[in-house]
């Protein structure tokens, strides 16, 4: 596993490139308000479906929740894009004996209630019209290394152009309380449902 590294320069130079980026490429970037609560850190889940993904929650974050942004890339991806780990992202690889690690990790950031943390539970890139978004194994032990002493935060994000010529980005979230003995599929089943709402709700925008 590859962890964020810290350098207060890059961080400032890049989350001031990624803010313009987003004013200069959409039309608009528009998300819901959702109640957080102070003394929990944040488990946000989101579809992935552009590579502009963890850069938009960044940046949502940095509007919303205010706190210390962490995101898990694939490893590849942690190579690839060199200044991702300034910006709080950590690796992991699947099907290798560190993914244990990696979750285990995860998990332990959750314990810090100034934290925020993103998972992308589909594993890789998905067209944003999917009606189900999967989940790969793995969200319920970092769930549990975490113990209950966070907060699950659920995002969908759409993008269309309407009658614009740059297109316009969606992020419909939604606070869920988790159940007292928490499964994969409740979590995926709540997901789904958040999901759908927010394709039928971005669909209405059409009409």
């Amino acid at each position: 596993m590859y962890g964020p590294r810290k350098n207060k320069l890059i961080y400032w130079f890049f989350s001031f490139y990624i803010a313009r980026s987003i004013k200069r490429d959409f039309y608009t970037f528009q998300f819901n308000a959702v109640e957080t609560h102070p003394d929990q850190a944040i488990l946000l889940l989101a579809n992935h479906s552009s590579w502009w993904d963890g850069f938009l929650l960044f940046r949502l974050n940095q509007l919303l929740f205010k706190r210390k942004f962490h995101i898990m890339v694939s490893e590849e991806n942690y190579r690839k894009v060199a200044f991702l780990k300034y910006l709080g992202a950590f690796s992991v690889k699947k099907g290798s004996k560190d993914m244990l690690e990696t979750l285990d990790y995860a998990g332990e950031l959750l314990k810090d209630k100034n934290n925020l943390v993103v998972i992308f539970p589909q594993g890789k890139l998905y067209s944003s019209h999917v009606t189900q978004v999967d989940f790969e194994r793995g969200l319920l032990r970092l769930a549990q290394s975490a113990g209950k002493k966070f907060q699950y935060v659920l995002a969908a994000l759409f993008t269309d152009y309407f009658e614009h010529r740059k297109p316009g980005i969606t992020v419909y979230l939604h606070n869920w309380q988790a159940e007292e003995f928490t499964s994969l599929q409740l979590i995926k089943n709540a997901y789904n449902k958040h999901y759908e709402r927010s394709r039928q709700q971005q669909c209405v925008k059409i009409v």
